[in-house]
């Protein structure tokens, strides 16, 4: 097993170690007919693996095992070469695609990632700008109306549009009567008490806001956030990658949109947009499989206080 995982480790790295005698420097470890295998070669197959794969041939037994792994890669090239596999149609359309995605790879590290740099000043300044935002709620209160189907929740949300008191839709339609006798109220509660996508919308709302219908295992919830204790804000180191991570993903996305811009204005871009209807308009498959069930098939009872674990 661990063999062909040594095998599977070398394919992936795409380090070739073909090289002729002559152009070798220092003794070799290892010789196929002409092509000498040295030092420097070992050490650059060696450091492309991933860091856990390198914990496999670290002792003196698991260097001569690597060294046989990158033997046995030469044999199996030289024999492809000898076939003459290199110069097959599919071979070269897989290389001229290997080509494009290196090429496209370079230009958008050296012409994209280069401009996309965050400094630490930029993390600090967006740290102290938004603090607010990083304040954990260490309870949350808030109101809910539980329907069965989104399109009941739908409905929910147009009547809370029209002006609609949530409290007095809660009492007529909430299938938790525990809280519709409330107004939907479900008090104060801590992390961990409401089942996960509960949790996740409510604090996402600010005070006052009612959320999308949120689909949990009982069915569509309708959220209102009516209050929020909260805490002090989470300290910067903890939060200096996550900040980091998103300035970074904003400032390539306006670089990459910006050069992307640019290039229009050199080359000719033209969508065929009447062969793009075509696509869209090919049949899709929509009949189930023989034996599924299909969603409105499915019937669950409600139950209650279905909000809470």
């Amino acid at each position: 097993m661990k063999k062909v995982a040594a095998v599977c480790i070398l394919a992936v790295a795409l380090v070739s170690c073909s090289k002729k005698e002559a152009d070798q420097k220092g003794p070799y470890l290892a010789k196929i007919d002409k092509t000498t295998i040295t030092q420097a070669d070992f050490d650059r197959e060696f450091k492309a693996l991933p860091d856990y794969a390198q914990q496999i041939f670290t002792d003196a037994a698991g260097r001569e095992r690597f060294l046989n792994e990158i033997v046995n890669k030469e044999l199996l090239y030289k024999e492809a070469m000898k076939k003459g596999f290199d110069k097959s149609s599919e071979f070269n359309k897989k290389m001229e695609d290997f080509k494009k995605l290196t090429l496209v790879s370079e230009v958008f590290e050296k012409e994209i990632m280069a401009k996309s740099k965050v400094s630490d000043q930029d993390i600090r300044d967006y740290y102290d700008k938004n603090k607010d935002s990083f304040v954990m709620a260490t309870e949350i209160k808030a109101s809910h109306i539980l329907v069965k189907t989104e399109e009941e929740a739908q409905k929910v949300l147009a009547r809370l549009k029209k002006g609609e008191k949530f409290e007095a839709i809660a009492r007529a339609v909430s299938l938790d009567t525990a809280s519709a006798k409330n107004g939907g109220d479900v008090g104060f509660f801590k992390k961990g008490q409401m089942v996960p996508e509960f949790e996740r919308a409510a604090a996402s709302l600010k005070v006052g806001d009612i959320s999308i219908p949120v689909k949990t295992q009982f069915g569509y919830h309708i959220i209102k956030v009516t209050d929020k204790k909260t805490g002090a804000p989470v300290e910067f180191e903890k939060v200096r990658d996550l900040i980091s991570q998103k300035l970074s993903g904003e400032k390539q996305k306006e670089a990459f949109e910006a050069y992307i811009a640019e290039l229009k204005k050199t080359y000719k871009v033209e969508l065929n947009k009447d062969a793009l209807i075509k696509l869209d308009q090919a049949p899709a498959k929509t009949d189930a499989p023989e034996g599924s069930v299909k969603p409105e098939d499915k019937k669950e009872e409600p139950k209650k206080e279905e909000h809470k674990k």
